[in-house]
This record gives C-alpha cells, structure tokens and sequence, in this order.
C-alpha cells in the first residue's frame, strides 16, 4: 500500500509541476529542496516550542514532531513561492527544444524529492512501527529504492559540509563511536532506528532486530551532539 501511494504522490507532483513550464519547475524544485532541508533542521525546535507552548497533555508529545515537520515544510514552500512569484513575475521563453525536456525532468525530480521528504516524515508520525507495509528499514519503494534513506544522507551530508559550523559543530544527526579502541571515532546516524523504536513503544509493531555484538560495545564520544528527536 505504501507504494502505491509513493507512486500517486510522484505522478501528481511531476504532473502538477511540470505544467507549470520549464522555468516554473526548477524553481520549484529549487523550492521543494530549501523548505526540506529547513523543516528537517528545525523541526526540533519548533517541535519543543508547541509542545510547552499547547500543553495539551502526554499522549500529545509523540505528535509533535510530525506536526512541526508539516507546518514548517509547507511553511517554506508556499512562503518561498510567493517570494520567487513576486521577484520574478515575467515569462522568459525556452527554445521550444529545451521545454519539454526541461520541464519534466524538474518536475520529475521535484516529485521523487517530495515523495522522499514526505516519506521521511511518516518515520515521525505517532503510528504503529509498520504500517500499511511501511517499514524503516525496508526499500518502501517497490522494493527497489528507499527514498526516505536516500533524503536522510542528503540531508546529513549538507549539515556535515555545506551547513557545517566548523570541525566540532553541531550536525544533523551526529552521535559518534570509537569502533575500534584508539582508532578516530566515526559518525554513526540514528534517526530511523530511533524513531522505528519509539513508534514500536507507542503503538506496537514488529520488533526490531537485536544489535551486532561489536556495536553494544562502543562507547559513544560526544563532541557532536545528535538531535533531540522529542524522546
């Protein structure tokens, strides 16, 4: 079930996407990317921010961070939209050779972007740890490709290049190991299990497979903190 809806959303979007014209879909491309990339470094925040702001109880706290992913993703795009509608209101012609390709090859990576950022927000939802055939660690696209694990290494490596804040700074999800004692310690992100395990506590599931021995028995270094993930 979970990829027939991953095909509807792609085909809707390239659709909806490419009929807006070459220039119009790489700037929603464009678009799609920065209000990703925003949501998925704010929403911790933000998520914290709601939750003591409503206090609308306990059973409210595994909700939060599905909800500030929604608002601050959709948030960017519409507010980005307006922004590049506004500065750039004209029409600037594309040689009738270059359209159709153009604009649907924007609208088709704008489509596979946001069915990999929506995907990756159901890791976050308050649902059971397997649902509809979701699973986080299966390749929930037809078996073939996992978009969300795909959006999640972008996301990562932004925060770790582009984004970073220097050698010892902050990064998306950064917890680090010493794998091998003396040997420099290695990133190891988390998000998917962490989250696979808090919706397999809130609302049941399949269990998840036991550790490999070695890892029980790294020792984390904290010289990068990894994020909150509301538990």
């Amino acid at each position: 079930m979970i990829d027939l809806l991953l095909l509807v959303i792609l085909g809707v979007v390239t659709w909806c996407v490419a009929s807006e014209g070459p220039w119009g879909a790489a700037f929603t491309l464009i678009i799609v990317l920065i209000s990703g990339l925003l949501a998925m470094n704010f929403f911790e925040p933000l998520a914290v921010v709601l939750e003591k702001t409503l206090d609308l109880g306990s059973d409210w706290k595994a909700r939060w961070d599905f909800i500030a992913l929604s608002l601050l993703f959709a948030g960017g795009i519409f507010g980005l939209r307006a922004a590049t509608d506004y500065l750039h209101p004209g029409f600037i012609p594309v040689h009738p050779l270059l359209h159709d390709g153009l604009r649907w090859g924007a609208g088709l990576l704008t489509g596979y972007v946001t069915m990999a950022i929506l995907l990756t927000f159901v890791h976050t939802a308050a649902l059971p740890r397997d649902f509809l055939g979701f699973k986080p660690e299966r390749k929930n696209l037809l078996g073939i490709a996992a978009p969300d694990h795909q959006w999640l290494g972008f996301v990562q490596y932004v925060s770790e290049n582009g984004m970073s804040r220097g050698k010892n700074g902050p990064i998306f999800d950064g917890p680090e190991y010493a794998v091998i004692a003396g040997q420099p310690p290695q990133i190891w992100p988390s998000f998917p299990i962490r989250y696979a395990y808090r919706r397999e506590q809130i609302g049941g599931g399949s269990q998840a497979a036991a550790p490999v021995d070695p890892l029980q028995q790294m020792q984390p270094v904290n010289r990068r903190p990894a994020p909150g993930s509301g538990f």
